[in-house]
């Protein structure tokens, strides 16, 4: 028999070490202190203002929770009572009737408790003391020697999401709290301990090896029958007396591929493992989804190209961070709307970055069945970690238990052993600074590539990113495995990214504004307003509202109003972003991949983020939508580069025009286009086209079918544009409304922003710019109803050369 019991009922919290009184505070279980204590109206809420600078006292104060659970031994009828805890953060103790069960320190592991012993006739009281995750750290941090990273924060020191103690886009909220859920778990015999399936697809024919481990309760010796099946083929063995491990080898001839989206489909097949006995009666079970792929890292010319099926998938990425820096609030509802954003703006991995989570397995579920591809990182993230106990022994339990958890989802195509710590080591001064104290080497060289060529041998391993694939080179060598762009945003103006020719760029990015509904939300004290205290909280880079205006340069005017500066610096990311990936596409194949910084956000803050901390779409989304389309026109250099990620050959007629900005044309060329499947094809320019006349007053356009390009020969700055003229007519539609714009003059970048009327409005299309004649149709979305003028006018409706500027 098998019967699991959540106990996420009557729990409180309490807290032990501090004075202010704080006790048995009704709590949510998975939960964590802070949202306790933010629904019992104890502190106000850490994302508003700057309230965050007064809840520090939470990461440094030992907490208590407790619950009290009846049970019956009759009603149990088991041998064995276990205590399953899927997620302790972080440094716990657990208490059972007055008997310490355990003490953990690790958020990434779970842990099983037997307390069949201690379990009593009726009324049973369950504790878990949470210690001061700064305490801990810093303890560890004395012990060991000091550690270099970029933050004042001892996150290396503890084996928990490191961006809970700030980033430089995410608030210092350091939690404690039972953040997975925990229960009771009552069996008897034997019970599947794990499941570990290496699954593979080679000449059409699936193959999964069903690695079993079997846990006996007490010291039951009985035989047992180990079944696995899947996709109509069975499988069975013998496990006798005192054995815990079953392989069983399934081959299943023919099964439909599962591919990256835009790829093929993703059909999933339930693989079922059953535990039995002689007698037939089932003991337990064990279900999960796979899919039958095969999936290499090719490494030919120093490159770097995920191959899914024998095909190169040249990435479409985003990096992904916790969604919320109180993880338990994260619902399949929520992961369904951001999964959801990502696919809509045509991305097809997502980068699981090494300062936040091994995520949870509704997260990969979802990938799996939406055909995302994820790259997860093992999480270390930007600092040297120490190697000693009791790290080392944390780092390979948790790296294990990981690696087996994940095994079934085939969305999962790589592991990566860090973010930037190698890199660190060998370009940062850390050197220096570490002597001869360890900084990870040991996990990234030796200890995690064991364990996944052991536990998943069908997957790739990276030892982190930036890396070039072997210690002794240089970490971020564009013509090397992956990079990280960084001198864009931080010193260069984002034209840099057109010196660049990388294999693969797994970060890089530029800061924009979250959306105005956002910022009011967040900022409680009236409009928003730049260089205010409020709005300064929320931006957490270094220099960085220095560096949003600065990023301005030439290519857009100097804002003078809090409008100007939210609506250009917001136009200015979606632009930065959008350049880098367009260059970086047109180098395919030397160059397949981007994995832009980054797609979400975890509260309202001034970020590299698509989505931002209230799930409102960024113009940035917009760009992304374009520029991660399957077909692409990008004019590179003197050259329109035609870019075919689609599974069919792309023909036609490139038409291309060089118009002055009455879009009355000067000159112009057709070429005929034929771009394989997956491939790129540049189409040099006669100088006619490639050079312009009058830079200041005149425009490239291409056009091959559907698919649309535009180029100005000079920076917006530097263009003599019209004041904008044009029509506008709105009306109401079911559901929102329609706003129509016909152009009399050229028109740039034409974007609305409805979240300024109605919080819940968004707009289906932005950063259109229109040729004279032209027009544009755009469709609001809104519960409530829309003020029809205001919609249509300033500062809702913008273009960068709109009237009066």
């Amino acid at each position: 028999m098998s019967l699991y019991r959540p106990l996420h009922d009557g729990w409180t919290v309490t807290a032990v070490s501090d004075e202010r009184g704080i006790a048995g505070v009704p709590a949510t279980v998975p939960g964590c202190v802070h949202t306790d204590l933010l629904a019992a109206g104890l502190i106000d809420d850490p994302y508003l203002d700057d309230n965050e600078t007064r809840l520090t006292w939470i990461g440094r104060t030992t907490w208590a929770y407790e619950t009290s659970f009846t049970w019956h031994a009759a009603g149990d009828g088991a041998d064995r009572a276990d205590l399953v805890c899927d997620g302790l953060d972080t440094v716990a103790t657990v208490v059972l009737n007055g008997t310490e069960v355990a003490a953990t320190a690790n958020m990434h592991r779970s842990y099983r408790f037997p307390v069949r012993d201690l379990l009593r006739e009726g009324a049973n009281t369950l504790q878990v003391r949470f210690g001061s995750p700064y305490a801990y750290a810093e303890e560890r941090k004395a012990e060991l020697g000091p550690r270099p990273g970029p933050y004042d924060e001892p996150y290396q020191f503890i084996r928990k999401m490191a961006c809970n103690f700030g980033w430089d886009w995410g608030p210092t909220l350091v939690t404690s709290g039972i953040w997975r859920p925990i229960g009771l778990h009552s069996w008897s015999g034997a019970r599947v301990a794990a499941v570990r399936p290496v699954v593979t697809l080679d000449g059409g024919r699936g193959r999964v090896e069903a690695h079993v481990t079997v846990e006996r309760a007490g010291r039951s010796e009985d035989p047992l029958v180990v079944t696995a099946s899947v996709a109509g083929v069975f499988a069975e063995t013998r496990l006798g007396p005192g054995e815990h491990e079953a392989v069983l080898t399934l081959e299943v001839p023919g099964p439909d591929p599962w591919w990256p989206r835009g790829y093929g489909g993703q059909p999933l097949y339930p693989l079922e493992v059953r535990l039995g006995q002689d007698d037939g009666a089932v003991a337990d079970t064990w279900t999960r989804d796979i899919g039958f792929r095969s999936v290499r890292l090719d490494r030919t010319g120093e490159g770097f190209t995920i191959v899914v099926n024998d095909v190169p998938v040249f990435v479409r990425g985003a990096n992904w961070i916790p969604d919320d820096c109180f993880p338990a609030r994260v619902t399949g509802a929520r992961l369904d709307d951001r999964l959801g954003q990502a696919c809509d703006a045509g991305i097809n991995l997502l980068r699981v970055w090494g300062g936040g989570l091994y995520e949870s397995t509704d997260f990969y579920d979802r990938c799996d069945r939406r055909g995302l591809l994820v790259w997860q990182d093992f999480p270390f993230a930007c600092a040297a970690y120490p190697e000693e106990e009791p790290f080392a022994s944390e780092v390979e339990a948790e790296a294990r238990e990981a690696v087996t958890r994940l095994a079934p989802h085939p969305s999962l195509v790589l592991w990566n052993g860090n973010n930037e710590n190698i890199e660190g080591h060998a370009d940062w001064g850390w050197r220096e600074e570490l002597g001869e104290r360890t900084w990870g080497a040991g996990f990234y060289y030796d200890l995690l590539p064991r364990v996944v060529a052991e536990l998943d041998p069908a997957r790739p391993y990276w030892a982190g990113s930036p890396y070039s694939g072997a210690p002794g080179l240089p970490p971020n060598d564009p013509a090397r495995g992956t990079i990280h762009i960084w001198d864009v945003w931080n010193r260069e103006d984002y034209l840099r990214y057109g010196e660049y020719r990388p294999r693969f760029v797994a970060e890089f990015g530029f800061q924009g504004p979250p959306a105005y509904a956002t910022l009011r939300r967040a900022l409680t004290g009236g409009p928003p307003a730049v260089g205010s205290p409020a709005l300064a909280h929320h931006q957490k880079a270094a220099d960085g509202d220095a560096k949003l205006l600065r990023g301005l340069g030439a290519h857009l005017p100097a804002p003078t109003t809090f409008d100007d500066w939210h609506y250009l610096t917001q136009l200015n990311q979606a632009r930065a972003v959008a350049f880098g990936i367009e260059r970086f596409r047109s180098l395919a194949p030397y160059c397949m991949g981007t994995i832009m910084w980054q797609l979400n956000d975890c509260w309202p803050v001034v970020s590299w983020a698509a989505v931002d901390g209230d799930g409102r779409r960024k113009p940035l989304w917009y760009a992304l939508r374009r520029v991660y389309a399957d077909r692409l026109l990008t004019v590179q250099d003197a050259a329109v580069v035609v870019v075919n990620d689609t599974g069919a050959e792309w023909t036609g007629e490139l038409s291309v025009a060089r118009l002055s900005l009455a879009g009355e044309p000067l000159a112009k060329g057709t070429f005929p286009v034929s771009v394989p499947a997956r491939g790129t094809l540049p189409v040099p320019l006669p100088a006619s086209l490639a050079e312009a006349g009058d830079p200041a007053r005149e425009v490239l356009t291409a056009r091959l079918g559907e698919e649309t390009a535009l180029r100005f020969y000079a920076e917006d700055t530097q263009v003599a544009f019209p004041e904008a003229e044009f029509d506008v007519a709105a009306e109401p539609v079911p559901g929102g409304a329609r706003v129509t714009v016909t152009a009399r003059t050229l028109v740039r970048e034409l974007a609305l922003f409805p979240d300024r009327l109605d919080p819940a409005a968004e707009v289906d299309d932005m950063l259109v710019t229109l040729l004279p004649g032209a027009a544009a149709t755009f469709l609001v979305r809104s519960p409530g109803e829309l003020d029809l003028a205001a919609l249509t006018a300033y500062p809702v409706l913008r273009c960068v050369n709109e009237a009066g500027r």
